[in-house]
């Protein structure tokens, strides 16, 4: 296995990591990163293998696990109910939980109100020119959870500035003060949260967090402590992703000169997943090896982690033709961005419905929508999205 390095806070990475994952896939299937210490894999096939691979998980082995400094204790009280970072059986007995409430019915069930703001959120768009992240893509998202889970709108600010700096803790820039800021992120969003959980438990409404009150699987609910997670991850992971996702995928279209028709009704959840394949949201994500095991030649011992290049899995040329090539009329078939097996993404459903609604009537109703300025990535890695998306309607 052959060394790498490459920061990935170096700008040029920041802008385009894509030759970095190229350079990276010519060396076989696994490569050592050194700047992360870490084996990591660009190739389709591993990563796919891995992610359904039992013999690996996200949650560390107890004679691996991090001891966790004192001031992060509140970011991990949180962290240590989430379904993202826990294996069976604990996560099966959560996600099952969850999808007894987060149905696909009352995901679709959401299309008219994501329609709605879609065109609220156009209507309030300056006519001079915008950055469309604040304006549009990260409204949208974040007001449809807010609904989703029925806590007020007007906490959107609030519920965006925790769900970033809770988001901060996985991004290659991490500071201490990045550390701080989500430690506190996490206790007033869990406080706020708590309370709202128990005003449904005497008083239920029609939303999210009644109906995860209501969950129950022989004789199973959710703890209090697991309810304020869920809706924080729901939040957390969905939004980020989305947000990213709308932003780069605008501003793919318009670099592309992408044909309105690839818009239209009966080709748009192609282009929907041309685009999530293309430039995805995270493009990094961990797993455990739970025992001595080998994947394509690489052996791997208990306790070793392994870094899933989710989007360098995504431009596999074994996988793809023409793979960094934007072609909305490809054939649809399974890529890496949600990921894969028992810790497929459970917001995925709901992440493609708003690109499926937003993307059209954001074009439909600015035919003419351009570029102001070169779009500018920020430096956020594990994840891959804008700073600012300039905009003339």
């Amino acid at each position: 296995m052959q060394t790498l390095s490459q920061s990935a806070t170096d700008p040029a990475f920041v802008q385009n990591p894509y030759p970095f994952y190229d350079r990276a896939r010519a060396l076989g299937p696994f490569f050592h990163w050194a700047d992360y210490n870490l084996t990591c894999t660009p190739n389709a096939a591993a990563v796919n293998a891995i992610l359904r691979d039992r013999r690996f998980g996200r949650e560390a082995p107890p004679e691996c696990a991090p001891a966790i400094p004192e001031h992060l204790r509140p970011f991990y009280a949180v962290e240590a109910h989430s379904m993202l970072e826990l294996e069976p059986p604990r996560h099966t007995r959560l996600r099952g939980l969850v999808l007894r409430a987060f149905t696909s019915r009352r995901i679709a069930a959401l299309g008219p109100e994501i329609t709605q703001l879609s065109h609220d959120l156009v209507d309030a768009l300056p006519p001079g020119g915008f950055d469309l992240l604040p304006a549009f893509a990260q409204k949208l998202p974040v007001i449809i959870i807010a609904r989703l889970l029925g806590v007020p709108e007007s906490m959107s600010d609030d519920l965006l500035r925790w769900s970033n700096a809770m988001v901060g803790m996985y991004m290659a820039n991490r500071t201490r003060e990045a550390e701080d800021r989500a430690a506190t992120a996490a206790t007033d969003f869990a406080a706020f949260l708590r309370g709202y959980v128990e005003a449904r438990r005497s008083d239920p409404r029609d939303d999210l967090i009644t109906h995860l009150i209501a969950a129950e699987a022989e004789g199973d609910r959710l703890t209090t402590d697991e309810l304020i997670t869920t809706c924080i991850l729901l939040l957390n992971a969905g939004h980020e992703a989305t947000v990213h996702t709308i932003g780069n995928g605008v501003k793919t279209l318009l670099e592309t000169r992408t044909p309105a028709t690839s818009l239209a009704p009966d080709k748009i959840d192609a282009t929907v997943e041309e685009i999530l394949r293309h430039d995805p949201a995270l493009h990094l994500f961990t797993r455990w090896a739970y025992e001595d095991l080998e994947v394509m030649g690489h052996r791997f011992r208990r306790g070793d982690q392994v870094g899933l290049l989710l989007a360098a899995a995504n431009r596999d040329p074994g996988q793809w033709d023409q793979p960094s090539k934007f072609m909305p009329d490809r054939p649809v078939k399974p890529h890496a961005t949600f990921g894969a097996g028992l810790h497929f993404c459970v917001g995925a459903p709901l992440a493609r419905l708003e690109l499926q609604i937003a993307l059209p009537i954001l074009f439909q109703r600015l035919p003419n929508l351009r570029l102001a300025a070169p779009p500018d990535y920020a430096d956020v890695y594990h994840f891959h999205g804008l700073r600012a998306l300039h905009l003339l309607p």
